[in-house]
């Protein structure tokens, strides 16, 4: 059946609308461009909205950090993959993009005496110092000023229930460019093809392809990674997935739920095997990519439980009278949504911590994405007028990402993209040649509807495809399993030519399933073939079958990959600079004088431990509130 074409024009087309999507609509627009927004979801309903809704907000608890000191948390966290110069605009931006979020409707606790967002009581997730503001609401909070940004700002128009399915790119060598894209709108049953000089695309991350191990939204099919491959993009560190390390086993409708980070643990929490044996002790202190390594690496070795989980094992924190109603407070206030979940999943006594909790890491983040600058723009040969924002964009945060820093990555490189997007429109004069590449991409999705020879449905296909990659590239990995991976990637492409497509245009589910299955399959190729390129472990990335890679190496680098002429990845490593050992050196001895620290704590008697960690709580967190005081008692 012959399916409707709208034909629009813009001047920015922003691919969705969470915290990075938003804010390059917003910023596009009052740099005075018009903008489309698409999602396929209602606009904000994304990752951001299900978030904790901690954010990174840099000096927000201490003084004495500094652009510099942040910039380099970020890149040393990351095993130098991180690109200095978009890890510099992190921490030069971060409060800028916070007090976006506030005028859109964020509001913090705030410090009376120094008027100032008040930062959690402890770093979280492998920062060196507080930077974390968490929010009552959660990441509703933070979805809600990403709405407000998108539905009330002026020159932007939105559409909701819609696929983006590809960017138009007209031009040959280097002198090719964006020309707008094609949408599949399925609340309306039609094509839309649109007329544009720049694209930014903010659809979020890759978490679906390993569900049900994934605490993100089922949206998360890839389509990021596809949409810039597709384009001529190169991707970078897509080998670095992040996994939470302690999200949840069981019971059933809440797995894969997060049940906390490092900052979980307290000073005494520490990770145990089936046996009961320590296998990962200061634990605050470490980063997600460690604790995540030691549950797979115990359960590869045979000493995990039944769920394929180790036990995160809090109690000695409980066990404190003073010190421990400190902590009691703080996850209570910094990770209020998380230990509601685990009270309605595993009983009061879990909730306060006198129980270990079972846990296993679940899909969380793509670190890796479209390799760009500063600005969000594509390079490395890509198309002119490409821009990646959010989960999107690769190069900030290399091998391990630091805790709450997504919820500020997205509003900083996403308005940055916007800006940057707009200023390119400006200059650009409308494509008298963007027909053509548009009614080509038309053609070849059009083809698809009543298509298919009886074969397997895309979603059971998906299904398959979601079991493998848990196996194939989850958080633990070998160069023998990355290979039948690849193998069962070639198989399930050749079956979802002949998955069975129905005619209809009005929300064509089996269509939206096909779009989302090849997607899915483009993004897992990426992972794999750039898993197989590094060998060994680093960071997110764990291989069983090597030994680890040197975290600090003489001369790091990232892996990059690209689509070839004939469709084909290739892969080829990407330099990156070395953090010199003069600045090294400092953070490599402090963070061992903590973990020292810690390990000395755990060996002092209990009314030590209490007075040591009353004191340090007091000196963060200040006198508990009453209801806190009356927990205690």
């Amino acid at each position: 059946m012959s399916v409707e074409t709208e034909w629009r024009d813009c001047d920015v087309i922003v691919v969705g609308s969470g915290g990075a999507g938003s804010a390059a609509a917003h910023a596009a627009a009052e740099a005075g461009a018009r903008v489309l927004v698409v999602v396929k979801d209602p606009v904000a309903c994304s990752d951001t909205k299900i978030a904790e809704g901690i954010v990174t907000v840099r000096a927000s608890g201490d003084d004495d950090d500094s652009e510099a000191g942040l910039a380099e948390n970020l890149r040393v966290a990351g095993a130098d993959l991180p690109d200095p110069e978009i890890a510099a605009a992190f921490a030069q931006d971060t409060r800028d993009a916070y007090d976006w979020m506030r005028r859109h409707g964020v509001r913090p606790d705030m410090e009376a005496e120094r008027a100032r967002p008040k930062a959690l009581g402890l770093p979280l997730g492998g920062h060196t110092r507080r930077r974390s503001v968490g929010h009552r609401n959660g990441g509703l909070a933070v979805g809600h000023a990403a709405w407000n940004a998108v539905v009330h700002g002026q020159r932007i128009d939105y559409l909701e229930d819609a696929w983006f399915l590809d960017v138009a790119v007209a031009g040959a060598n280097g002198a090719r460019r964006v020309v707008g894209g094609v949408v599949y709108h399925a609340a309306e049953g039609k094509f839309v093809a649109v007329r544009a000089p720049a694209v930014v695309i903010a659809s979020g991350g890759l978490g679906t392809l390993y569900f049900p191990k994934t605490d993100t939204m089922r949206g998360n099919t890839g389509d990021s990674y596809a949409l810039a491959l597709r384009a001529g993009a190169e991707l970078v560190d897509m080998e670095q997935v992040q996994f939470l390390p302690f999200c949840m086993t069981h019971p059933p409708a809440y797995e894969g739920l997060c049940a906390g980070e490092p900052a979980t643990a307290g000073y005494l929490g520490v990770l145990r095997d089936s046996r009961g044996k320590v296998i990962l002790d200061g634990v605050l202190l470490r980063t997600r990519a460690e604790c995540s390594a030691a549950i797979v690496r115990a359960v590869a070795d045979g000493r995990g439980t039944e769920r394929g989980g180790c036990w995160l094992d809090l109690t000695g924190n409980a066990k404190l009278p003073r010190a421990g109603a400190y902590y009691d407070s703080f996850l209570r206030t910094s990770l209020t949504g998380v230990m509601a979940t685990v009270r309605q999943a595993w009983g009061r006594e879990a909730a306060r911590c006198r129980e270990m909790w079972e846990v296993r890491p679940g899909a969380h983040y793509a670190m890796g994405g479209v390799r760009a600058d500063a600005r969000g723009a594509a390079v490395a040969g890509a198309p002119r007028g490409l821009f990646a924002a959010g989960q999107a964009m690769g190069g900030v945060f290399g091998a391990n990402r630091l805790g709450s820093t997504s919820l500020s990555e997205g509003p900083i490189f996403g308005a940055r993209a916007g800006r940057a997007a707009a200023a390119l429109a400006a200059e650009s004069r409308a494509a008298s040649d963007a027909e053509a590449p548009l009614e080509a991409r038309l053609s070849r999705r059009r083809a698809r509807l009543g298509q298919g020879n009886g074969g397997a449905p895309p979603a059971a296909l998906i299904g398959r495809l979601q079991a493998a990659c848990w196996d194939g590239i989850g958080p633990a990995r070998t160069g023998e399993g990355l290979a039948r991976f690849v193998a069962t990637l070639e198989r399930l492409r050749r079956e979802a030519g002949d998955a069975p497509v129905a005619p209809e245009a009005l929300w064509n589910q089996s269509f939206i399933d096909s779009v989302e299955l090849e997607n899915m399959l483009d993004a897992a190729q990426a992972v794999a073939r750039s898993a197989l390129a590094r060998e060994r472990s680093l960071g997110a990335h764990v291989r069983l079958d090597s030994g680890r890679a040197p975290l600090f190496a003489a001369a790091p680098r990232s892996v990059s990959v690209r689509r070839n002429a004939d469709g084909e990845l290739t892969v080829h490593p990407t330099p990156r600079p070395k953090t010199p050992w003069r600045r090294l050196l400092p953070y490599l001895v402090q963070d061992r004088k903590r973990k020292l620290w810690l390990k000395l704590l755990r060996l002092l008697p209990a009314a030590a431990q209490d007075r040591i960690l009353e004191k340090r709580y007091r000196a963060t967190m200040g006198e508990l509130p009453a209801p806190a005081r009356a927990r205690a008692a």
